[in-house]
């Protein structure tokens, strides 16, 4: 068995999480997942202004406390926090063990960053697989850095040098892939973000581990007296986190997430069992980030009666200041929060929100700002705003890619030095959707209904892949599943969300977890650091979702 911790879910997650997840209990390998699409931009600009950077800073200010604990305890680390520059943290890493003089071998992964051949583009990165991270392992390595691997890597490399599993076990290499998935986003698997939290204490959910086996197989827990829980409900929460169809393709496989079997396993112990594995895909993904233009915003308060009135004022006195400068992209959102009679200010007050984009700086900076401010004393009764404006700041513009396995360079630089050329897979194939409709349980019978909270009979969550967003939505009971499976189509989830009625929504179905995720393409625009909407990274849809009203049999209340 290898026991793999993970201590970071992305870049700012809780700073003592490594040194707890090193002292709460038994470990073999320490994982921290630094990045993002949105992380990628953030650590781009940061290598503009110096090239030395590139990577997570936060990473190194953790190992200086924690890097002799892992020594000590035998405990690998393997991190992506090297995120655009993996050889240049690679070397931090080594002064600091000098520093403090613990004798670690690091290793690095590289050949992710395809910058060159997207010129127009800050980053470019291929998702690479864990094979790098393997032969690092292999090689002695104590630490390895990588840049941009798929997130689950982050155990598969780990599992395939442990337990010797080569590129074509892909029933062992999905279970791992699995395992990674639930690990990856780190308390989220151990009630964090979780739909049904409060029947548990979750203020402070410790972080998650697999004990995972050689035929793949695994079990989610967390260390013996850390908060939070791990139940067959955070698990699945986690496991439809970010998916999109029954196929999940990956660098190193492709693992059928309509296979994957969940059961408890004990207390904060959950066995994940069956998952089959399918040759990866010839491709490999490539996120590109760009700067997509300028951007500005101002929020108005408006308090009290007459809140539309209000509204249409303060908008038709900025439409006409900005006249023949107007951005290209005007974007506003009225936010009805007020209550009749509240009894507080802010309890009475709504919020007009005005967004601006553009291409031109100086169309979205002072000509925005100093027009709204203009407005002070000639506005609507009780004119304020929640923050003086700014000038403007840039945004980014998210997009994906593929290109072919073979044409990317991944390398694994070893302790000594050396480089190591990654091999491609011998057999890929490519992904195809799986009809999963004729697996539909049988419906439940007819029976009295109640106008209900979808949410009282079914979990959610939801989150972002560049400009779309995915939404699983998972029933507790099977007569739950019964029903939810018939109710839930795609013309319902439509009208439930009003906002994704224009879009493209693809529901899957996945059986053994009694669950449907729906993928909704161009919700997001171009993507989280572009900010096109109220919730960029659509956290909260599935949570919008539960809390809208749907007739529910009785028998399920």
């Amino acid at each position: 068995m290898l026991r793999i911790g993970n201590a970071s879910g992305f870049y700012g997650d809780r700073f003592d999480a490594v040194r707890e997840m090193l002292t709460g209990g038994p470990l073999d390998v320490l994982t921290g997942d630094y990045l993002a699409e949105l992380t990628m931009l953030i650590l781009g600009r940061d290598r503009l202004k110096d090239p030395r950077l590139g990577y997570a800073k936060t990473f190194l200010r953790q190992l200086e406390e924690s890097l002799g604990l892992s020594h000590e305890r035998g405990v690998k680390i393997v991190a992506n926090a090297g995120g655009l520059n993996p050889a240049g943290l690679a070397d931090a890493v080594r002064e600091l063990a000098d520093r403090v003089g613990v004798p670690v071998k690091v290793a690095h992964v590289e050949g992710d960053d395809l910058a060159a051949r997207f010129p127009d583009a800050l980053t470019a990165n291929a998702y690479l697989g864990g094979a790098g991270i393997a032969e690092c392992l292999r090689a002695g390595a104590d630490v390895v850095v990588t840049g941009r691997v798929t997130d689950a890597a982050l155990v598969t490399g780990p599992a395939a040098a442990h337990f010797g599993w080569g590129p074509e076990d892909y029933e062992a290499l999905a279970g791992a892939v699995v395992a990674g998935h639930v690990l990856e986003c780190g308390t989220q698997a151990t009630g964090g973000n979780y739909a049904f939290f409060s029947g548990h204490d979750v203020r402070r959910p410790g972080f998650p581990l697999a004990e995972i086996h050689a035929d793949g197989t695994s079990v989610i827990t967390k260390h013996d007296g850390t908060g939070g829980l791990v139940d067959v409900g955070t698990v699945t929460a986690q496991l439809l986190y970010e998916t999109g169809g029954a196929r999940y393709a990956g660098p190193d496989v492709t693992a059928r997430l309509d296979t994957v079997r969940l059961a408890q396993d004990g207390h904060d112990r959950v066995r994940i069992s069956g998952v089959r594995g399918e040759a990866p895909p010839p491709t490999l993904k490539v996120g590109l980030n760009r700067i997509g233009g300028w951007r500005n915003e101002v929020v108005f308060v408006l308090t009290g009666l007459d809140i539309e009135a209000k509204a249409r004022l303060v908008r038709d006195q900025l439409e006409d200041t900005l006249g023949k400068h107007r951005p290209a992209d005007v974007r506003w959102e009225l936010a009805r929060t007020e209550r009749p009679d509240g009894d507080t200010e802010e309890r009475a007050s709504a919020y007009l929100r005005l967004v601006v984009r553009d291409s031109d700086p100086d169309k979205v900076g002072r000509a925005v700002s100093g027009a709204a401010i203009e407005l002070a004393l000639g506005s609507y009764p009780g004119f304020h705003v929640t923050a003086p404006p700014g000038k403007g700041a840039p945004y980014g513009v998210f997009e994906a890619e593929h290109v072919d396995a073979s044409d990317v360079p991944h390398t694994a630089v070893l302790p000594d030095g050396r480089q190591v050329a990654v091999p491609t897979p011998v057999r890929t194939k490519e992904v195809e959707p799986v009809d999963s409709g004729s697996e539909l349980p049988d419906a439940l019978p007819d029976g009295p209904r109640r106008a209900a909270p979808l949410g009282l009979v079914a979990g959610a969550r939801s989150g972002d892949k560049g400009g779309d967003a995915n939404v699983g939505v998972w029933a507790r009971s099977d007569d739950a599943w019964r029903w939810l499976a018939h109710e839930l189509t795609v013309d319902r989830f439509r009208a439930l969300l009003p906002e994704t009625a224009g879009l493209r929504v693809t529901r899957h179905v996945l059986p053994n977890l009694r669950a449907l995720n729906f993928v909704v393409e161009g919700i997001l625009g171009e993507g989280v650091a572009a900010q096109a909407r109220f919730d960029p990274q659509a956290k909260a849809l599935g949570e919008w979702l539960r809390s809208r009203y749907v007739d529910i049999p009785e028998v399920l209340l």
